[in-house]
């Protein structure tokens, strides 16, 4: 017998979190449970809205809870990483450490310069919008450093908020309903 199970994101980060706000998450979850040929449930199903891809949760999924790196390294994990931090009112974090992946990417000198001194104002600057929690020694070495911005000149930077998000975010997600629900058997 074939089950479907589905929950929209903002339905259950807004149960997990008490969000009181209708803002959507354009993206939706849904689960399907079937059974296998031994007759046991299994094979659960994930898609997300605005994606074309649906998986198994056998492989992919297992790997989110082995390192913040294998969450991170999945597209669709990375997107429900994000989509809980979002509920907790934490992703400036996931945020930076994403644009300093985008910008470490960037070969014009001018677009990097430009890029940098962007990423400085919103989340480096003391009283940034979207502030990291780093040490003034760190801010103080990126702000000389955007002068003549390199690939690398966030990378301390990055480093700590990666380091932040692995002791603090990352295992808050695991013990996540959304977490729970996107790795279970239903």
């Amino acid at each position: 017998m074939h089950q479907s199970f589905s929950v929209n994101l903002f339905e259950l980060l807004s149960v997990h979190s008490n969000i009181h706000s209708k803002q959507p998450l354009n993206m939706r979850m849904y689960q399907h449970r079937r059974k296998s040929s031994s007759g046991r449930q299994s094979a659960v199903h994930l898609h997300l809205k605005d994606t074309d891809h649906s998986f198994e949760d056998s492989e992919e999924l297992s790997q989110w809870s082995h390192s913040l790196e294998k969450l991170l390294a999945s597209k669709y994990g990375l997107k429900i990483f994000q989509a809980f931090l979002k509920s907790e009112y934490s992703d400036e974090n996931i945020e930076f450490w994403l644009v300093c992946e985008d910008y470490k990417k960037i070969k014009s000198s001018y677009r990097m310069s430009s890029r940098a001194r962007r990423i400085f104002k919103r989340y480096i600057q003391v009283e940034a919008p979207k502030e990291i929690n780093i040490d003034q020694k760190t801010r103080e070495i990126i702000h000389q450093n955007i002068a003549e911005p390199i690939a690398t000149c966030f990378d301390e930077a990055q480093k700590i908020v990666f380091g932040l998000m692995e002791k603090d975010s990352y295992p808050r997600f695991l013990r996540s309903s959304l977490y729970r629900l996107a790795s279970s058997d239903y």
